[in-house]
């Protein structure tokens, strides 16, 4: 019977930090993957695809769920203009926009 592992934390969370786990180092929920990789991956010219083909203990749910949290929190400090925004940018809404 397969392993059943979480994905993850209570909170809703994908990515944590446990002094046992590769010396605290921030992996995926269930896995001992560095979050770190995943960002790495397109800067050396690799897909997600390619990056849940080489580690398959990571799912596509998390590296999804890890990148719209990652999103919201880089985008929390600039305020609820560029909130209301993105998602009309992402959906092909908006094309440009000036900057306030």
């Amino acid at each position: 019977m397969p392993e059943i592992r979480p994905l993850t934390l209570a909170d809703g969370s994908v990515v944590h930090s446990d002094a046992e786990i590769l010396s605290g180092t921030p992996v995926f929920v269930g896995t001992r993957v560095p979050v770190q990789t995943l960002v790495d991956y397109p800067e050396g010219g690799y897909s997600v695809g390619e990056f849940l083909d080489n580690f398959p203990s990571v799912r596509r749910e998390q590296v999804h769920t890890f990148l719209e949290q990652a999103t919201q929190a880089l985008l929390l400090p600039l305020g609820p203009a560029i909130r209301e925004v993105l998602p009309r940018v992402k959906t092909g809404q908006v094309c440009h926009v000036d900057p306030p």
